[in-house]
């Protein structure tokens, strides 16, 4: 019996460890740029496409799972964060300095738009559209060939804010005041 319970004290203690070693499905991602000696930060998880190359947007596709569908919560696990600590102007939104949740709305899927809420700190697909800042058209792209890994960019030589995923680019301009 004494064997019994130290082998399976051993197989728990190997299980726990080996799974704290696993890499997450998602795993989180930072996006920064200085703009204008302006910092401008996101955070969001990353989804990979893993073989499911066109079945992921539309109205059959995995995002039509999620229960506010079409607004869609642009990466995986926590809702996707915006931190800048200047005003921006993203798209036509003025944004004050300080913290929000991104959101896009993807109802159209040749034009996509982004979604600036007020309510951070929430799980990625608890969306409510009262605390909406605002919203700005995005615009679409293809990229030159399949981005396994959804990316949040922030470029800062023609600033703008860049989600890419799968077979589609969806960008909005953004200036530092």
């Amino acid at each position: 019996m004494k064997r019994f319970l130290i082998c399976t004290a051993l197989l728990a203690f190997a299980s726990t460890m080996l799974a704290q070693q696993k890499a997450p499905a998602s795993p989180p991602e930072t996006a920064t740029a200085t703009i204008g000696g302006h910092t401008i930060t996101i955070k969001y998880s990353s989804p990979g496409v893993k073989g499911r190359e066109g079945h992921i947007f539309g109205a059959d596709g995995l995002i039509s799972h999620d229960p506010h569908y079409p607004v869609w919560r642009a990466g995986a696990n926590s809702a996707t964060a915006l931190h800048t600590d200047a005003d921006l102007t993203i798209g036509n939104l003025a944004v004050p300095k300080g913290d929000y949740t991104l959101f896009v709305d993807i109802s159209n899927p040749d034009q996509w738009v982004l979604i600036v809420n007020k309510q951070t700190g929430e799980w990625g697909l608890r969306y409510d559209g009262s605390h909406d800042l605002g919203k700005t058209p995005m615009t679409m792209s293809k990229p030159a060939s399949m981005v396994e890994n959804l990316k949040w960019s922030i470029t800062e030589v023609k600033p703008d804010l860049t989600l890419a995923w799968e077979d589609h680019i969806a960008s909005v301009p953004v200036s530092v005041h």
